[in-house]
C-alpha cells in the first residue's frame, strides 16, 4: 500500500513524520515520519524502554503555552534515536476527552503547515462520519478527515487518497486503553494517540507497507515513511523512516554515520547462536532494554558500537 508522507512524534521518544520530508519543521532525534498510510510511529512514549546503554526518551513535559523546548538525554551513552530536544505546543483541545463544541471533534494537526503532527485543534465533524474500519479521506497534518469522533483516517493510500478509520486510545496517557487487543501508541507530543497492532521487530509480521518500531508501550505496526531510503546506514530523523528490521539510531551507534540526527541500524536477536551484526563488524548486538524487558521481548537487541 502506498502512503502519503507525514511525521509522527512520540511523547517520550520522538515523532512520526507524514511523508518523507520535514517541510522546514523543527524536529528532534526520536521522531517518526508519517508517510500517511505508513504509520509512528508511530509513535510511542517508550515509557518502559531505555536502551542497554542508558537510552532515554525526551522528558515529555506537558505544554505550557507557546513553543517550548524540552530536552532529553543527549549524552554519548544514548545510542538509540530517542533523545534530544522536542518542541511542545499548546493544544487547542483535549484529544483524550473530546471537549470540542457540538458538531466538531478534536484532531491532531501541524500548526506550522509542516509534515509532523505537533498540536490538536477542533475540526468540523463530517455530516455522515465514517465508523471504525470504514474507508475515509483525510488524515493528513491539516487535521481534517471524514471519520467519526475519536477516530482518525489512517493508512491512507498515496494513489487513491483513501484510508481507513482507526480508533484513538481511550482513558488517559497514564492509563490508556484500546479494543481488540491493540496497543495504544502515544506520539508527537501526545497529539497522536493511536490504537495499533503490536508486533515483533525480529519477525516481519506487519501488513505490507508497514514497519515495526517501538511504540509507547509495545512495538507497533505503523506506516513506513522511508520511501526509497531507509536502508542500513541511511540518514534518518524519525522513528518510521527505516526499512523493516531496522531502527533509527543515534550517529555514534552506526559506523560512518555523518548525519547529525541519526542513521538506520539493525535489530538483532540476542538468543541467536551467532548474533553478530551484518552491517559492520565493529557493532555488537546489545540488549534493547536496560533492565528487565517486557515478557516476550527478552531476545530483542540492537546493533550498535558499544559506548
Amino acid at each position: 500500500m502506498m502512503r502519503t508522507t507525514h511525521v509522527l512524534r512520540t511523547l517520550m521518544l520522538g515523532a512520526v513524520v507524514f511523508g518523507g520530508c520535514k517541510d522546514g519543521e523543527e524536529t528532534t532525534t526520536a521522531t517518526t515520519k508519517s508517510s500517511q498510510g505508513d504509520t509512528d510511529g508511530a509513535s510511542s512514549t517508550g515509557a518502559a524502554m531505555t536502551g542497554s546503554t542508558g537510552v532515554a526518551g525526551s522528558t515529555g513535559v506537558e505544554p505550557t503555552g507557546g513553543p517550548v523546548t524540552t530536552s532529553g538525554s543527549t549524552g554519548a551513552e544514548c545510542m538509540f534515536l530517542m533523545c534530544g530536544d522536542m518542541t511542545v505546543t499548546e493544544p487547542e483541545c483535549d484529544i483524550w476527552n473530546e471537549d470540542c463544541p457540538e458538531g466538531s471533534k478534536c484532531m491532531p494537526w501541524d500548526n506550522t503547515g509542516g509534515s509532523s503532527w505537533n498540536a490538536t485543534k477542533c475540526s468540523p465533524l463530517d455530516a455522515t462520519p465514517g465508523l471504525e474500519g470504514d474507508e475515509c479521506v483525510g488524515g493528513g497534518t491539516d487535521g481534517v478527515d471524514d471519520c467519526d469522533k475519536h477516530l482518525l483516517c489512517w493508512f491512507t493510500d498515496n494513489d487513491t487518497g483513501i484510508g481507513r478509520c482507526i480508533n484513538m486510545c481511550t482513558g488517559s496517557a497514564e492509563s490508556p486503553s484500546c479494543p481488540n487487543g491493540q496497543s495504544c501508541d502515544i506520539s508527537n507530543n501526545g497529539s497522536l494517540i493511536l490504537c495499533l497492532t503490536a508486533c515483533d521487530p525480529l519477525v516481519q509480521s506487519c501488513p505490507d507497507g508497514q514497519i515495526c518500531f517501538q511504540g509507547a508501550f509495545d512495538f507497533i505496526c505503523d506506516f513506513d515513511a522511508s520511501g526509497e531510503e531507509g536502508q542500513y546506514g541511511d540518514a534518518c530523523a524519525y522513528i518510521n523512516v527505516c526499512d523493516y528490521g531496522l531502527f533509527c539510531a543515534t550517529p555514534a551507534a552506526v559506523p560512518g554515520c555523518v548525519s547529525a540526527e541519526g542513521c538506520c541500524s539493525e535489530y538483532c536477536d540476542l538468543s541467536a547462536p551467532d548474533n553478530t551484526c551484518s552491517g559492520a563488524p565493529m557493532q555488537e548486538c546489545v540488549p534493547w532494554y536496560d533492565g528487565t524487558p517486557p515478557p516476550g521481548n527478552e531476545n530483542i537487541g540492537a546493533c550498535a558500537i558499544p559506548g
